[in-house]
């Protein structure tokens, strides 16, 4: 950024730095020299003051008429030359921006493309993932009912096997009793038999013990009775059993047919996890997908910024050649007209790049 404001001592030592260079110690050439700071005005009244003093430490420099001739159609010369360099470089600039700005016009409806991709991709993984999940909670679901059938199963199966011992044991009972009723009866009848046999040869005998027989008689069929009576309710018990044993088989059929719901559900969870198998292999083709374009958009990126770069390059390159040329029209323009037509020609030049750089 230019100073607000220059001294006549700086003037002073640009002016002596341009004559001692051999150049001509213009406004242009001496504002130049102080690095394009201080206005035009205030530099022509440092000149004017300092031609007036004496020039300084420098001394005028006397030219012949031949060579302010000569070097007038230099300057007229390369101001032809420098102009047409001019316009040929503004239509080779013109015509690099135009490239350039096609390039980058391309680049971004290429990433504006690669960008509505990305999103679209972006879009189908978060339905695949909602898919994956939705999969997810109906795999768990199923397997919680799996388990709890199993576990009903299970449950009936050992209800089954205590019902199953508590009907063999019960069985087991009544084989002992009928066991002990047919040894009561067998003893009953050797007994019988024993008595028929003694009964001749020991009548007196069984006369005076018949109270004792009476009551022994009246002994054993209270025994018999009761052992009718354990027998009928052993009976009974063993009828009891026998349709608890019926409603148990009635029970155990659910059983089968939760068997078999049971496979039918396994075999359902694994056509489950055989799709969510392949949902997670689309949902890793889309992520390497997603990867590329995201890759390509990168290198589109970095493709725009360098052309950027480039293109500011080209333009700082321009400048710098709009610049060097000014300063050799300053330094070949004649002592006379040189201020005239340096001025000239800057306005030309200006008004130019103004019209042909937008930048």
């Amino acid at each position: 950024m230019a100073r607000a404001g220059i001294y006549k001592s700086e003037v002073i030592k640009a002016r002596n730095n341009l004559l001692a260079t051999g150049r001509y110690p213009s406004i242009d050439a001496i504002r130049s020299e102080l690095g394009n700071t201080g206005s035009k005005g205030t530099i022509h009244r440092f000149v004017k003051e300092i031609e007036e003093e004496g020039g300084g430490t420098g001394a005028k420099i006397a030219v012949s008429e031949a060579i302010q001739d000569l070097t007038t159609r230099l300057a007229e010369r390369l101001h032809q030359e420098s102009d047409q360099r001019i316009v040929e470089l503004v239509e080779k600039h013109k015509a690099e921006i135009s490239a350039l700005n096609d390039i980058i016009d391309a680049l971004r409806n290429e990433v504006d493309s690669f960008r509505s991709q990305s999103e679209r991709l972006v879009m189908e993984m978060t339905t695949e993932k909602a898919s994956h999940a939705k999969t997810m909670n109906e795999l768990q679901e199923e397997r919680i009912v799996q388990a709890q059938t199993a576990q009903r199963i299970q449950d009936m199966e050992q209800q089954q096997a205590r019902e199953e011992a508590h009907r063999v044991s019960l069985e087991e009972k009544h084989l002992h009793a009928r066991e002990a009723l047919e040894h009561f009866r067998v003893a009953a009848k050797e007994q019988r038999e024993q008595d028929q046999r003694q009964f001749e040869q020991q009548i007196q005998f069984l006369q005076t013990e018949l109270r004792a027989a009476k009551e022994t008689a009246t002994v054993k069929r209270q025994e018999l009775i009761r052992s009718h009576e354990d027998n009928v309710r052993l009976s009974s018990e063993l009828a009891h059993f026998r349709s608890e044993l019926h409603r148990l088989e009635t029970e155990a059929r659910p059983l089968r047919a939760a068997r078999e719901q049971l496979a039918v559900s396994e075999l359902k969870r694994q056509q489950v996890e055989e799709q969510l198998l392949h949902t997670g292999v689309r949902v890793d083709e889309l992520l390497i997908e997603i990867q590329g374009y995201e890759k390509k958009l990168q290198e589109a990126t970095q493709t725009t910024f360098r052309l950027e770069a480039e293109l500011t390059a080209m333009k700082a390159v321009s400048v710098s050649q709009e610049q060097v040329l000014q300063k050799l029209i300053a330094n070949h323009s004649p002592p006379a007209k040189g201020s005239e037509q340096k001025s000239g020609v800057s306005e030309n030049q200006g008004s130019l790049l103004s019209s042909d750089n937008p930048c």
